[in-house]
This record gives C-alpha cells, structure tokens and sequence, in this order.
C-alpha cells in the first residue's frame, strides 16, 4: 500500500487522482498546478510545490518519508476535507446551486400588489426542496411513459437517454407530493388550456382573499 501520494504536474484541472488519494487517507505532495491549489492548503492537508520544481518535490517526499506524524496528521486531514469538500451530499448541493439559478418572477415579487399572482419558474424545484418557500407549487404531470415516448417521438431522443433524464429528476411520486394543483398533460391542447384557466381562476381568487381579509391583531 502507498504512503504517500505525489504529484508533478505542469498542467492540471482539478484532477480525480488527488481526490481519490484524499478519500484514502493518503498524505499528498503535488504541485500547484492548475485548480490543485483549490484542493490543497499547504501544510493543512498536504504539501505543496511550485510548478516544474523537481528538487522541490524532492524535499517534500523526504520530509513525509522521515515523519510519520506529520504523513498521518497530513492523510487525515486530507480525507475530512475530501469528505466535505468532495463528497456527495456537498457535490449535490454544490450542483443544485449551480444549476437552479434564482426563479424567473423574482424580481418582480417585491413591486407587486397585494392581489397580485406572480408566478415563480423554477428549475429542479423538487430536487432542491424549494416548494416551502411558495404559497402553492404547480405540477404539470404524465406518466413516465408518455414523458419518454414524447422525448424519443418529439425531440429524437433515443430511449436510453430518455429514460436516463427521467431517472435523474425527481419520481412523479416526489413531485406530486409537494403539489398544491397537479395539471394533467396526457390529454388534447384544449384540455390544457382549459386546466390552466381553471387554476389560474383558483389561485387569482385565493390571492384576492388574501388582500381583503384584514390581519388578526387581537392575539389569539
């Protein structure tokens, strides 16, 4: 089994290896290449080196190599970090932040009057865990076999990656549990159309009330 993993590269991303040896426990010594400097602090959980400096890398497997304190407070702090910085509940959030930007309909929220419907377009809101932030959610719902014949019939999708975007999203079951009103979409365009205007209605009345009923001050 290694001790110790090491690094020389002119050129780097933020390359797998370096986590791979992180999650292990492993002590790493690397140069500062690329986005390593973003995965390793120098001294805190592994050495660093400047790039192209061989007698530099040399030094610093020698000071590991004659230390085994310092390879092993250096390997575990290099997999904690790994584990919160590299993990997969941390990557998932990291990926849900990137790719659920703030909703459409946001900016307008705070100009909007008391009766006003201000629709929020939210992409991953189930993945997310958004739906408390909003008075009601709306789903617009079929089932996973007409989500997959529609993507293979009308965006020329092959089956296999339609059913592997359904698999990547939240089920029909998680989205309809944060539903307030469910849209049914198996049907014609009209009976589309006429499922919005009858939610629309809904939800038009109900933010009306709101505006009219008068705050409850006496304390109970």
């Amino acid at each position: 089994a290694a001790d110790i993993f090491a690094m020389s590269s002119l050129h780097e991303g933020m390359p797998l290896a370096i986590m791979e040896a992180m999650f292990a426990g492993k002590p790493v010594v690397s140069s500062v290449a690329g986005g390593i400097a973003e995965m390793i602090t120098e001294g805190t959980d592994g050495l660093l080196t400047p790039v192209g400096d061989a007698a530099a890398i040399a030094s610093a497997l020698e000071r590991l190599l004659t230390d085994p304190r310092q390879r092993a407070r250096l390997g575990e702090a290099a997999r904690a970090r790994a584990q919160r910085q590299f993990g997969i509940a941390p990557m998932m959030d990291a990926y849900f932040a990137l790719y659920s930007p703030p909703a459409r309909g946001a900016a307008a929220a705070p100009a909007a009057g008391p009766d006003a419907l201000v629709v929020h377009d939210i992409p991953l809101l189930a993945e997310t865990g958004q739906a408390a932030r909003f008075d009601a959610v709306i789903v617009v719902d079929v089932p996973v076999e007409v989500q997959v014949d529609r993507m293979t019939r009308l965006r020329g999708m092959s089956r296999e990656d339609a059913e592997g975007r359904v698999r990547a999203q939240a089920s029909r079951d998680e989205r309809l549990a944060i539903a307030s009103y469910v849209i049914d979409n198996t049907g014609t365009l009209e009976d589309l159309r006429d499922r919005v205007t009858e939610v629309f209605g809904e939800l038009s009345g109900a933010a009306t009330a709101r505006a009219v009923t008068p705050p409850d001050n006496s304390g109970t």
